[in-house]
């Protein structure tokens, strides 16, 4: 019999898990780890790179994965977490269980996340979890971008507004971007108003959690009011895991001149595609001449893929 959740509330939907994103409620208010004396406590402790910040007054169509350099805002983590009600900024820790503070929380929150994969006929497989925390000032903007992990997001203070998208649609990010930056080969998602129309707007309060699905675009805007504190905790599931390999897998041809469907049209495909990509990293584990087996490795990869695709 599945434990009864200890963070999350009865209203998960295990129906849309991984396919649609759907709000639900964490029970989680109030928890020591999250009130601002702790974090303003912790964070300064951390070392730097767990704790990512910048300016949070940024644009849908910036890069987010390099705000912290593009748009640095020259102040130490102190004096950010001192002024974050005025000074538009944002701040990004990885790993909080680390501190012991967090620990305990993020042991609750897995197991939670392995009863709505059980409800789902996927036990144990959250692979790769990764727990997040987030702070940002009163109309601070989150770009678009997409996670490389399925994603379980709960809000402690303040209100945001969240825009999911479709995760395969073409017309929010091409095939070619999306596996490009999946296999962190160099593209990032483009945004462009035209988008707007295709995504489901959220407006999330204290107590509120959300599934964004695995790759699925988003951004967030922040309520004018209070520093918002967000929590989330990430992971793979054994398809998650499939699906990335397949995309690696087509950017790799792609940059080679082999131009191939995109992941996401053929659940054939893609399983065909992951095990190629599997199978070429096993041999290359087991190869003692590196460039010819790789020359020959993208050769019978080129030659596979154009008979599966």
């Amino acid at each position: 019999m599945t434990p009864s959740p200890t963070c999350f509330a009865d209203n998960v939907r295990p129906d849309l898990f991984d396919r649609e994103p759907f709000l639900f409620k964490h029970k989680l208010l109030g928890h020591p780890a999250l009130e601002m004396a702790n974090l303003v406590r912790m964070i300064p402790t951390l070392p730097d790179w767990q704790v990512h910040s910048s300016s949070g007054k940024l644009k849908r169509s910036d890069d987010f994965e390099r705000a912290d350099k593009d748009h640095a805002t020259g102040m130490t983590i102190e004096e950010t977490l001192d002024s974050m009600k005025t000074t538009n900024s944002y701040v990004m820790v990885r790993e909080p269980d680390r501190d012991g503070s967090f620990h305990p929380l993020y042991k609750s929150l897995l197991a939670d996340v392995h009863g709505v994969l059980k409800a789902c006929g996927m036990a144990n497989q959250a692979n790769e979890p990764k727990m997040y925390l987030f702070l940002s000032s009163p109309d601070s903007v989150t770009p678009f971008h997409i996670d490389r992990y399925t994603n379980f997001l709960m809000q402690f203070q303040g209100s945001k507004r969240i825009s999911v998208f479709p995760k395969w649609d073409e017309r929010v990010m091409t095939a070619a971007a999306r596996e490009s930056l999946v296999a962190y080969s160099g593209q990032r998602p483009v945004w462009t108003p035209e988008i707007e129309p295709f995504g489901t707007a959220y407006d999330f309060q204290p107590g509120d959690a959300l599934h964004i699905p695995f790759v699925a675009g988003h951004h967030v805007r922040n309520g004018p009011d209070e520093v918002s504190i967000s929590l989330s905790l990430f992971f793979k599931t054994d398809e998650n895991l499939r699906l990335t390999d397949a995309m690696v897998f087509n950017d790799m041809l792609r940059r080679r001149g082999i131009d191939l469907r995109g992941v996401g049209q053929s659940p054939v495909r893609d399983h065909l595609k992951a095990g190629a990509w599997r199978a070429a990293r096993l041999a290359a584990r087991h190869a003692t001449k590196i460039g010819a087996i790789g020359a020959l490795g993208a050769a019978g990869a080129g030659a596979f893929a154009m008979m599966v695709d």
